[in-house]
């Protein structure tokens, strides 16, 4: 059976880091955003205003073409694993372009998003937003270090909004505030565990979009003090 595993969060939370392990794991094709390839995200960093709709229309256009070879049946391998999710680009809109600008994005991407293929099912990584930020300085990708931590603060509550009435795929929601699965062999074992059994129908109950800068979460990637 084909299979179509979506890892979702935060700027830095480490979606790309899980689908590397998964699609390695489990022999499976990965679909990674095509935000390095973006030539107007670190001008976007630095003038959000002025440069708002063309990287949200770039995105757009390089995601939907992701999206489609997905579809493809040659194309679509027994497991795809993909770092983003194409309904998320609304979030990224909504939150910078002007309501005309808005308006006009919407008439493109409400024509694409009804052909995107739908996940079996989505991970939702999250940790602290200082966790986050120390995570985005240490990779130090092109214009990141001007995100603050309300930036990070308001995405997460858009993404809230989105996956409470997210009804597509079931959602798996993970703290990764610990990630050290990819050295310690038997966290990658628990998590392996955990998403396998979230494919196969069992999901632990969780409150969608819970704040981990408020409440503390038992690590899945390890022991806390």
């Amino acid at each position: 059976m084909r299979q179509f595993i979506v890892v979702e969060g935060l700027i830095g939370v480490g979606k790309t880091s899980l689908c590397k392990l998964l699609a390695e794991t489990w022999n499976g094709r990965l679909v990674l955003e095509p935000s390095e390839t973006n030539p107007f995200l670190k001008p976007f960093y630095e003038d959000p205003v002025r440069f708002g709709f063309p990287v949200q229309m770039y995105y757009l256009v390089t995601r939907w073409k992701q999206q489609a070879a997905i579809r493809q049946e040659e194309l679509f391998s027994q497991f795809v694993v993909s770092d983003y999710l194409f309904e998320k680009d609304r979030l990224f809109a909504e939150k910078t372009l002007s309501p005309m600008e808005l308006e006009l994005y919407d008439r493109f991407a409400g024509a694409l998003g009804e052909k995107s293929p739908k996940p079996d099912l989505l991970i939702f990584l999250d940790a602290p937003t200082d966790v986050i930020m120390q995570r985005i300085s240490q990779r130090a990708a092109p214009g990141e270090y001007l995100i603050k931590p309300t930036y990070l603060i308001d995405l997460r509550e858009r993404y809230k909004r989105l996956l409470e009435d997210w009804t597509a795929c079931p959602v798996l929601y993970l703290d990764n505030r610990d990630m050290n699965y990819l050295t310690d062999t038997g966290v990658r074992r628990v998590l392996l565990e955990k998403i396998e059994a979230a494919l196969a129908g069992e999901l632990p109950q969780t409150t969608p979009g819970s704040d981990p800068d408020r409440e503390a979460q038992p690590s899945l990637f390890g022991t806390r003090e």
